[in-house]
């Protein structure tokens, strides 16, 4: 089994300058990882989906492991925002699959089971308990050969 070496990439902060994502990046394995951290709100999640679009233009990673499992509340009021401008975005910028870690948080599991219902239609999504399982189902799936032209290396 290969492992996953992740470079920090940044951190993303609330208004009251408390984290509320670290992305971390694994060139090799074109894997963004999205670790977040405390009580979300639909804003901070808009807002933390908006900088990850920012980051895929500029590494080009085609898989997402979007970790929540130190994260809690009810982000809901996001959804409508992540389905039909987040989605689009970033498959038209490269991603092809999420794999999603569970929050132990009751309300933020049933925001994520929404998410998860809403983005299957649309690109492989699977849903885990722990960072290694969702790590290893990322591993087999099909990566593009090529990166889409608009995400090209900036000069």
């Amino acid at each position: 089994m290969s492992s996953l070496h992740l470079e920090p990439v940044g951190t993303v902060a609330d208004a009251n300058g408390k984290p509320l994502v670290d992305f971390l990046h694994s060139p090799t394995q074109k894997v963004l990882c999205a670790r977040w951290y405390g009580n979300l709100t639909g804003r901070e999640v808009t807002h933390v989906a908006q900088e990850y679009l920012r980051a895929q233009t500029t590494l080009y990673c085609p898989l997402l492991l979007n970790d929540k499992s130190q994260a809690t509340g009810d982000w809901n009021e996001a959804m409508d925002w992540l389905e039909y401008e987040w989605l689009p975005q970033a498959m038209e910028g490269g991603l092809r699959a999420i794999a999603y870690v569970f929050s132990p948080d009751m309300h933020n599991q049933l925001a994520s089971l929404t998410f998860f219902e809403r983005v299957r239609k649309h690109i492989p999504i699977q849903l885990f308990y722990d960072v290694p399982a969702a790590w290893q189902w990322l591993r087999i799936q099909p990566q593009p050969l090529h990166r889409p032209p608009h995400t090209a290396n900036p000069t």
